[in-house]
């Protein structure tokens, strides 16, 4: 079975869909679209761009989003069996797989990373990586730390689990996660603490958005961050999306169980190689490659 994945914030550089853009006609027509839809050229800022301007927050989120959903949309043949993203990356899944049509997938994402920002601005925080700790005990490390919020974040592969919340909380852990062994306790470049508690201004707002949009049958199971399993029934599908802000990325977890449900190739969709790393240590049998 054909497993289909696509990134989340990070994966984006200067230039990318630049040549998408160019030497398909379709995928330039839903660029435009993507323009209009927005209100500002951010194909402009896509392909000539610097890195800085391509990491704020309402560019980076529709920029990764736009590059995955219209590498899937015009890429002849495509139909998977099975469809996961990380964090931001499940928008893009849910458009691939049918769940949300193009506009309205577009506009969700651009709600959200404008909500991410204003909660940023609330709460000043910030994310960590820690590398070569088991997951068990970065968990129990972030719940012993009082009067800070510190918790598990993204749970990318074994041995590497990003964790989120107080700028104070966040400072503590990284001391007590060396202490017990820690490869590197790595303070991240982000602006707030995505996938906490801190997030719960913008999951209000999301949650909002997402109610008053129509999704539609899937073609095929998405394996959302949050169940971590095989949905297809819509109103599941919405409640994980919403819950996805201020709860864990258990993406190893996610692959885990789409390797049990058959999954053979995984193919990444959109900009980057991250996942395709991530999965090789997760699953080192797995045949993984890149639209």
């Amino acid at each position: 079975m054909k497993a289909v994945v696509f990134p989340g914030q990070g994966a984006q550089f200067p230039g990318m869909g630049k040549s998408l853009y160019e030497s398909n006609s379709e995928a330039k027509e839903l660029f435009e679209k993507a323009n209009q839809i927005l209100g500002f050229r951010i194909t402009d800022i896509m392909f000539e761009g610097t890195d800085q301007a391509l990491k704020q927050t309402n560019v980076t989120q529709p920029a990764i989003f736009l590059h995955s959903v219209i590498l899937a949309k015009t890429t002849p043949g495509f139909k998977p069996d099975m469809v996961a993203g990380h964090s931001l990356g499940e928008f893009s899944a849910l458009v691939a797989n049918g769940a949300l049509a193009f506009e309205d997938g577009l506009r969700l994402v651009y709600q959200r990373a404008m909500a991410m920002q204003e909660a940023c601005e609330i709460n000043p925080s910030t994310m960590a990586a820690i590398l070569g700790l088991a997951d068990e005990k970065v968990e129990e490390i972030c719940a012993e730390i009082e009067n800070e919020i510190v918790v598990p974040a993204n749970y990318n592969c074994p041995g590497q689990l990003v964790i989120s919340g107080s700028n104070k909380g966040i400072e503590i852990a990284c001391e007590k996660m060396k202490a017990a062994g820690a490869k590197r306790a790595l303070p991240l470049p982000v602006g707030g603490a995505f996938h906490s508690p801190l997030m719960e201004p913008a999951r209000e707002k999301l949650q909002t958005a997402i109610e008053n949009t129509t999704f539609n049958e899937p073609s095929c199971p998405v394996y959302q961050n949050v169940s971590t399993t095989a949905v297809i029934d819509i109103a599941e599908i919405k409640a994980n999306l919403i819950a996805q802000l201020t709860a864990p990325v258990k993406w190893t977890q996610s692959i885990q169980q789409m390797v049990k449900d058959g999954a053979l190739e995984f193919i990444e969709c959109g900009p980057g190689k991250v996942l395709q790393g991530l999965i090789k240590k997760i699953h080192t049998e797995a045949q993984v490659s890149g639209l």
